[in-house]
């Protein structure tokens, strides 16, 4: 069985890309205009915002390798949950192709939440 905090840091990984991958399936179906979401101009704080928000799960790929028991599995529910919500959020909006990568962030993110918590039982 692999390691438990190696384990939390693929998943973490997978989960990146599918958002990755979002983006770039966007830029390629003509769903961006550069400087804008919605048709509204976007801030550098929103833009800050933004970068902070994706650079959680690149920080939970380090963190999940360095962190010990029990702190990575209790941050790695808390930010797994976190993505969940915030997707579930905004889910009405998105193109098919988004609700399908969306999807599959959720069952990454289940998975994260479930590994992670099989160090309580």
């Amino acid at each position: 069985m692999v390691d438990l905090n190696i384990m939390l840091s693929i998943l973490w990984v997978a989960t990146m890309l599918i958002y990755l991958l979002g983006d770039v399936i966007r830029i390629f179906a003509g769903e961006f205009t550069p400087g804008e979401i919605e048709g509204k101009k976007v801030s550098q704080i929103a833009y800050l915002g933004m970068a902070a928000l994706m650079l959680l799960p690149i920080v939970m790929v380090v963190l999940s390798v360095i962190l010990p028991q029990p702190a990575n599995s209790i941050l790695s529910i808390i930010i797994a949950s976190f993505f969940v919500f915030l997707n579930l959020a905004g889910i009405k909006g998105y193109k098919p192709f988004d609700v399908f990568l969306i999807c599959a962030s959720f069952v990454l993110n289940a998975l994260t939440i479930y590994y992670a918590s099989t160090i309580f039982l």
